[in-house]
């Protein structure tokens, strides 16, 4: 043994690392920075019998050897002496209830032939939570010497420290067959590099690999073989009895990842959420609602009569008030969203899941995204760059878009207020339980399209998901609050800016027509009733004529026959075209063009209450109101979700079949849907 070496501290971050150094080094310890970099560097020092003495580095935390982030580089160059600290023994510290996911790293240390020993933390809660591990038969598989430790009750601390002296004594040979390497590499290597570390020589060759998704390839399918490897090796040694478990995360563990009860638990919170969304947000609704009717109102009353009062009351006004009423809403479902974040539950989900969504052909990795775009489709879709599968990942990003967002949520939330009763189901109000199967609606579909998505992408590549569980913990309300804050703000003020648009364009082209009919609308309306409607009735009529016959008017007539199947006349048509640009512009433009003319604005939901087709019916009635939130549930209304696409898939040929195929299904569905409740 050397008289003095370099004793490395590797391990995944909230592993206890730091902590073992600590109590490995005591006070004699030191702190800088790693050369021509930030990361911090800890240094300490343990002192042997016979003047022998340990130089420990507390190498930043890392998932593996392969570097993606600066902290990674650092532990890679040094492992791969390509930095001036020699890599001469190693400790990788695993904590005991993420093993498998710990070990990765371990296994890739291992066969670099660096003489090391495995630590396992947390050994005191192992009874706690039925964990058993078959220490000496996991040392004969991965061939090193294992220390069961607790850093923060100090076992096993001095056992390790004894023993670390004859850690050069330890088995350097590899563990992981290199399979996962292609032919061609292999022989690069044979060629190129003359070192007798076979694994090392093949990180050196791959790394000199400029494409970084053909690197990202390489890697990920290294990280699949070796998880086949651990798998195998803790299936023989490891067993976790959860009903055995008595700590309360273990209880509680219990309770929401059960197969049948924690499904419903998940079910009935979701179905209180939205039962709260549509509670308490009534009385704010209300009030913004009422708000920017007066504003509309006093507008006209204030200022002179002419073009640009009527595109401030009309136009302006009510378009923005069209997106301020759900802020109420919106704030609290991003409340409720972190909440579930912040106390470690929405984790528990994704376990919960991950096996289901197998069967669709969706990798567990395929959570996060379909959990995003709860809120947005758009960074749902950007966040399946973490599916290295290929078709795993297509198959995501062609269903996010099924997923409810948020912008989804005013155009639900005003038709159901205005065609389902206001009643309740036991302690469930008919409201909230609608929205609740609008979402699971999009879920369905979103699983059903994932199966067939499946079955039509060919790819011979394999994922492999590992779920991290934290601890329960209570939500920092101050983490909830700048979530509720930043999402709402980004709602608010993504939505204004379009919407704000589209309702100046939207007044333009409904108080402007191309012919006669518009133009002389009042003498028309006047000689055909010859006066018999009172003035009231006649200005309604004047008013629909006009706006019938205007720009607007002329392109919704064009759509109305491809409409009316599905219950929709040409206003409908024309708040489906512009939602285009963003699925919650369909209530502005309503609440703009049933306020262009109106000497009273009302507010938007009476607006919409009380309009009716030509043969006299409600224009919103049960069959039209729901038609239109099944369409909204599969149409894809989303130009920017369309770019993010073609961006993410960097082609037009998936977002063209992607807006196709939900295009077709929510038409068929909506037509089905009229046609059953008429």
């Amino acid at each position: 043994m050397k008289k003095k070496f370099n004793l490395l501290l590797l391990g995944n971050p909230n592993t206890g690392k730091s902590s073992l150094f600590n109590k490995l080094t005591g006070l004699n310890q030191k702190v800088g920075n790693f050369p021509g970099v930030t990361v911090e560097k800890k240094e300490g020092t343990i002192n042997f019998k016979n003047n022998y003495f340990a130089n420990v580095i507390d190498l930043p935390g890392t998932y593996s050897v392969n570097s993606f982030s600066p902290e990674e580089e650092v532990v890679s160059n040094i492992l791969l002496e390509k930095n001036k600290i020699s890599p001469d023994a190693a400790l990788v510290v695993s904590d005991i209830e993420n093993l498998k996911h710990n070990l990765l790293l371990f296994t890739q240390v291992k066969d670099l032939g660096i003489p090391l020993y495995l630590i396992i933390n947390m050994c005191d809660v192992m009874e706690k939570r039925g964990i058993a591990l078959d220490i000496s038969t996991l040392e004969e598989e991965l061939k090193t010497k294992i220390f069961l430790i607790s850093t923060r009750n100090s076992i096993g601390i001095d056992d390790l420290l004894n023993e670390i002296p004859n850690i050069f004594d330890s088995d350097t040979s590899a563990i992981v067959d290199n399979n996962y390497m292609d032919f061609g590499t292999i022989q690069k290597i044979n060629n190129e590099n003359n070192s007798s570390l076979f694994y090392k020589s093949w990180l050196l060759q791959i790394n000199k690999i400029s494409n970084l998704e053909d690197l990202k390839k390489i890697k990920h399918k290294e990280a699949v073989h070796r998880y086949r490897f651990i798998n195998n090796k803790l299936n023989k040694t490891l067993n976790i009895d959860r009903k055995k478990a008595y700590d309360l995360r273990s209880k509680l563990d219990n309770i929401f990842l059960h197969p049948f009860w924690g499904t419903i638990i998940f079910m009935s919170i979701l179905a209180l959420i939205f039962q709260t969304i549509f509670t308490w947000s009534s009385y704010p609704m209300d009030f913004i609602d009422e708000m920017f009717s007066n504003l509309s109102n006093y507008t006209k009353a204030v200022l002179p009569e002419g073009v640009f009062t009527n595109l401030l009351a009309e136009g302006i006004i009510a378009g923005i008030g069209g997106v301020i009423i759900f802020v109420p809403q919106i704030a609290l479902l991003f409340m409720f969203i972190s909440i579930l974040e912040e106390t470690g539950y929405m984790s528990r989900v994704v376990f919960l899941f991950d096996k289901r969504l197998k069967k669709y052909g969706l990798s567990g990795k395929s959570i996060i995204p379909l959990i995003s775009g709860v809120a947005c489709a758009i960074p749902a879709v950007m966040s399946t760059r973490n599916i290295n599968d290929w078709k795993q990942r297509l198959t995501t990003i062609l269903i996010v878009p099924f997923m409810t967002c948020s912008a989804r949520l005013p155009v639900y939330l005003i038709l159901i207020s205005i065609v389902i009763p206001d009643n309740y189901f036991f302690i469930f109000n008919y409201q909230g339980l609608t929205l609740l199967g609008l979402y699971l609606l999009a879920v369905l579909m979103a699983l059903i399209s994932a199966f067939v998505f499946s079955k039509m992408i060919k790819s011979n590549f394999k994922n492999y998901v590992v779920i991290e569980m934290p601890n329960y913990k209570v939500p920092v309300l101050k983490n909830v609050l700048f979530t509720v804050y930043s999402k709402t703000k980004s709602f608010v003020f993504e939505a204004g800016k379009i919407i704000l648009s589209i309702s100046i364009l939207l007044w333009i082209l409904a108080s402007n027509g191309p012919g006669d009919d518009f133009k002389y609308a009042e003498q028309i309306i006047l000689e055909k009733y010859d006066n018999k409607k009172n003035i009231s009735e006649l200005d309604y009529e004047i008013q629909s004529y006009r706006l019938e016959n205007s720009y607007i008017g002329t392109a919704g007539k064009i759509l109305e026959p491809i409409l009316n199947p599905l219950g929709y006349d040409w206003k409908i048509g024309i708040a489906i075209i512009t939602s285009f640009a963003a699925r919650e512009v369909f209530v502005g433009t309503l609440a703009t063009i049933f306020s262009v003319g109106s000497e009273n604005v009302e507010t938007i939901k009476e607006k919409m209450s009380y309009q009716r087709k030509q043969n006299g019916q409600l224009l919103f009635n049960l069959p039209t109101g729901v038609s239109l939130m099944v369409f909204y549930a599969f149409a894809l209304q989303c130009m920017s979700t369309i770019a993010i696409v073609k961006k993410e898939t960097n082609s037009w040929k998936w977002p063209a079949i992607q807006f196709t195929f939900m295009t077709i299904i929510a038409y068929i569905s909506a037509l089905i849907v009229y046609q059953t409740l008429s």
